[in-house]
C-alpha cells in the first residue's frame, strides 16, 4: 500500500506541475517538444508504477459497494472520451481552436472538459463499486487529478486572450452553460459516429474486462 500511495502522489505531482511556473522554466530551458517528451515519459513511468502497485497491494475491505455504477457510468464515459478528441480547445496544443468563429462545437457545448469528465466517471464509479482501500487511493487519485485538472486548466488558459470568449459560452459542469442559456445542444454536430465508436470501445473493454 505504501508503494501505491507514493506512486499515486508522484503521478499527481507530475501532472499538477504543468500548472505551476515550473512548466514555463522547463520549456524555456529545454524547448516545447523536448519538454512534452520528457513529461510524457515521466507520466507513463509513474502510471505504470501506479498500476503495478495497485495490482500487488493487499485487499483491505472498507465497504460492500454496488456493482452497477460502472455499468451505468462507463457508456457515457466512453462517449465523452470519443467525442472529446474532436475540436477540443482545452487539449494540449489546441489553443488555435479558441480563435475559431464558433470555438465551442459538438460535445464542447455540453462541457469544455469532456475527457476529464470521462476520467471522473470512470474513477468515481469504480471507487464506489470496489469498496477497498487500494481503490480509494488508486481511483481516488484519478478522480482528484481530473476534478482539479479542469479547474487548473481553466486558470492556466485564462492567459490566452481568446479564452474569455470561449469560457462565456461553455461550462466545466456538463449542461450548465446550456441550462443558463449561454449555449445550446447541437446534436448534429456531435453526430452518431463518435458516440458509437465510444460504445463499441466500451463493449470491447467490457468483454475483456474479466481477463
Amino acid at each position: 500500500m505504501t508503494s501505491l500511495v507514493i506512486a499515486t502522489a508522484a503521478f499527481l505531482a507530475t501532472h499538477f506541475a504543468t500548472s505551476t511556473p515550473l512548466r514555463a522554466k522547463l520549456v524555456a530551458a529545454m524547448g516545447e517538444w523536448p519538454y512534452r517528451g520528457l513529461y510524457s515519459l515521466v507520466a507513463f513511468v509513474t502510471l505504470v508504477w501506479m498500476i503495478w502497485a495497485y495490482a500487488t497491494a493487499e485487499h483491505d475491505h472498507l465497504w460492500t459497494g454496488p456493482r452497477t455504477p460502472p455499468f451505468v457510468a462507463m457508456p457515457f464515459a466512453f462517449a465523452l472520451l470519443a467525442c472529446g478528441y474532436w475540436r477540443n480547445p482545452t487539449m494540449v496544443g489546441a489553443d488555435k481552436l479558441l480563435k475559431a468563429e464558433e470555438p465551442a462545437r459538438g460535445m464542447i457545448r455540453i462541457t469544455r472538459h469532456p475527457i476529464m469528465w470521462a476520467v471522473m466517471l470512470w474513477s468515481a464509479s469504480h471507487l464506489i463499486a470496489r469498496g477497498d482501500l487500494k481503490a480509494v487511493v488508486f481511483f481516488g487519485g484519478f478522480l482528484v487529478l481530473a476534478a482539479l485538472g479542469t479547474v487548473l486548466v481553466d486558470v492556466r488558459k485564462k492567459a490566452d486572450p481568446d479564452w474569455a470568449r470561449f469560457a462565456a459560452v461553455t461550462s466545466n459542469i456538463p449542461f450548465l452553460a446550456v441550462a443558463q442559456g449561454r449555449n445550446r445542444i447541437a446534436w448534429h454536430e456531435i453526430g452518431w459516429l463518435r458516440p458509437l465508436a465510444g460504445l463499441v470501445a466500451f463493449g470491447g473493454v467490457l468483454y475483456f474486462h474479466p481477463h
